[in-house]
């Protein structure tokens, strides 16, 4: 039977990879300054002190560290999902750093931001994508042809 799933997995792949990178490259500065264009943040700052209105029972060192870990996690995961490496993990990785944002988000600004933002749809999106037995056209599956 043939595989009718290749591009559609690579797609959500690469989409769902795209959701974790461009917020990071937002908050990095990367994708331009604050205030232009569809810039969310600009800078890391910008962000921090966004994600203290998620975290209002933190204090400001802490949201730093907690959105420095939010940040590797989404270059780790987004990358990963790119790639094609360690992908079911990656895509559950996924849902569960978005569900974390619901959570947040939901209890601090309501229910409308995480549904704006397609936090839902990463979520579900992730949780899809891990339940993908072969991943073609990935480094697991290039690497699993290599051990057989």
């Amino acid at each position: 039977m043939e595989d009718s799933f290749k591009i559609p997995q690579l797609l959500l792949r690469y989409a769902l990879g795209i959701t974790f990178l461009t917020p990071v490259a937002d908050r990095l500065g990367i994708l331009g300054a604050p205030g232009t264009g569809n810039i969310e943040w600009g800078n890391w700052n910008n962000f921090i002190d966004y994600t203290t209105t998620l975290m209002p029972v933190f204090d400001r060192p802490m949201v730093n560290v907690m959105g420095g870990i939010a940040t590797v996690a989404e270059l780790l995961v987004g990358i990963c999902l790119i790639i094609g490496f360690k992908t079911k993990y990656a895509a559950i990785g996924a849902s569960l750093i978005t569900f974390t944002f619901i959570v947040f988000m939901t209890l601090s600004v309501g229910i409308q931001k995480p549904v704006n933002y397609g936090v839902f749809t990463a979520a579900a999106a992730g949780l899809v994508l891990s339940r993908i037995s072969i991943y073609t056209w990935s480094m697991d599956n290039l690497l699993n042809k290599k051990t057989k």
